[in-house]
């Protein structure tokens, strides 16, 4: 039995991770980047796709949970050496998603025009805004799909599969973004935005493909479904429930901020798009640290081994700062540059400069709260990260929010209650983690 934890095994599961993880919110950023550019109105576009990107990321992030939940479960069971008791829930847990993930699709897509006049978008920018989700939903129940499939990953200890899935799914998101937005000559027209949406729902397709594949040929895990329940199963849905509850929590945080950047007029939403992206890149290469924290913990707190559980969060965290502090030390370096990959609007540009600033600001902050979420996951408990969650949204982000609107601070007031959410998120975990498992270290 290991008595270390080394760095090798660290980066062996987070660097995987961090590269896939980037891969995942490359697709809102590519459909940002070339729509920003189109020749017929860039502005709207843009904004139409950050605040679909902001609904769909909240949809997403809400069913998606079920990779946390079937990689804690999976990665307890390796480290107790009892595998085999758990081999029929993947098949079992991925019936429950599949089912809900086309109940949503179904839900949502006849109200669509409902869902975006409540951001505050009308006339041509709420036409833009239904139009591009009522394609880019027919991916949702695909990604959902993938992030299970991940999650299975994770849980056996393996990133590899995810970022070869994830860098392929970018690289032909990419690729069609190109084409079906801007056309070639002769061959494809020029969508516009509508091919932005195609290209997202193609990719995410493929990406659910390779997964199921590579999931039956390189694991030992079927998905054939098959009876009775797996004992864990109601565990699973119970940490999905949390999970929800946490997650509609995050969500409506980016909701108020969204629907504030909207009300101020279409160069803010524009504006906000980008650094909300931006952040969530940045965001999704410190959480592969928090995915390493999220597959160790659980195999460690599953063997019993306790002071390689602490020696881990003190690692991961040392690794994951200086990522946060990489990154936003690049984007200090290209702060002019990173503006105008996404639009040449002097006006949206201004307003992204003013507050692109707070974006890098908050990366450390982003690097303690994403890593001990990620070992409070593989730890298993879901109800501490819920209610953490919860209690930082109602009385840290969403009354700094309306302070800073009080005061006329605009995009400034948004992003300053962003950076205040995170610290609210991150301390409290460092504070329970510590507190539970150095006096069991203690005592022995």
């Amino acid at each position: 039995m290991n008595t270390a934890i080394s760095n090798n095994q660290i980066n062996r599961l987070a660097v995987p991770a961090i590269i896939a993880g980037i891969s995942e919110p490359i697709l809102s950023l590519t459909d940002a980047a070339i729509v920003g550019h189109i020749s017929i109105n860039a502005t709207e576009s843009l904004a139409a796709v950050g605040i679909v990107s902001s609904f769909l990321s909240m949809l997403i992030w809400v069913l998606g949970q079920s990779r946390s939940a079937i990689s804690a479960i999976i990665s307890q069971y390796l480290g107790a050496n009892k595998l085999n008791e758990v081999k029929q829930l993947p098949a079992q847990a991925m019936a429950i998603i599949i089912t809900l993930s086309i109940g949503v699709c179904a839900l949502t897509m006849p109200f669509s025009e409902a869902i975006f006049k409540f951001y505050n978008a009308k006339d041509l920018l709420l036409s833009y805004s239904v139009e591009y989700f009522n394609i880019r939903i027919i991916g949702f129940p695909f990604t959902l799909y993938t992030f299970a499939i991940f999650g299975i990953f994770r849980g056996l200890q393996n990133t590899y599969y995810p970022m070869v899935i994830a860098l392929i799914g970018a690289a032909v998101n990419v690729l069609l973004d190109y084409v079906l937005v801007y056309g070639l000559d002769g061959v494809v027209p020029a969508l516009n935005l509508k091919g932005a949406a195609i290209a997202s729902a193609c990719s995410q397709f493929l990406m659910a493909l390779l997964s199921t594949v590579l999931l039956l040929k390189k694991t030992p895990i079927n998905l054939k479904l098959a009876l009775p329940l797996n004992k864990e199963l109601p565990k699973f849905l119970q940490m999905i429930g949390n999970l929800i509850i946490r997650t509609l929590a995050l969500n409506l945080a980016l909701y108020f901020a969204a629907s504030f950047a909207t009300a101020y007029g279409t160069n803010y939403i524009a504006a906000y798009t980008i650094a909300i992206n931006l952040w969530f890149f940045a965001a999704f290469a410190v959480d592969g640290y928090a995915s390493a924290g999220n597959i160790m913990s659980g195999k460690l707190y599953g063997a019993n081994q306790i002071k390689l559980l602490v020696e881990l969060s003190n690692r991961l965290l040392k690794r994951a700062l200086i990522v946060g502090f990489l990154m936003a030390g690049l984007g200090a370096l290209f702060y002019s540059a990173l503006g105008t990959i996404f639009t040449n609007e002097k006006a949206v540009l201004s307003e992204f400069y003013k507050v692109f600033w707070i974006v890098l600001l908050m990366q450390p902050f982003c690097a303690l709260a994403f890593v001990f979420d990620g070992i409070f996951k593989g730890l298993g408990q879901m109800k501490t990260l819920r209610n953490v969650l919860v209690l930082s949204t109602i009385l840290v982000f969403i009354p700094a929010l309306f302070v800073g609107h009080y005061n006329n601070m605009k995009l400034h007031g948004i992003l300053l209650a962003f950076t205040l959410w995170m610290i609210a998120r991150g301390a409290p975990l460092v504070v329970k983690f510590r507190k539970q498992f150095l006096p069991q270290i203690q005592n022995h």
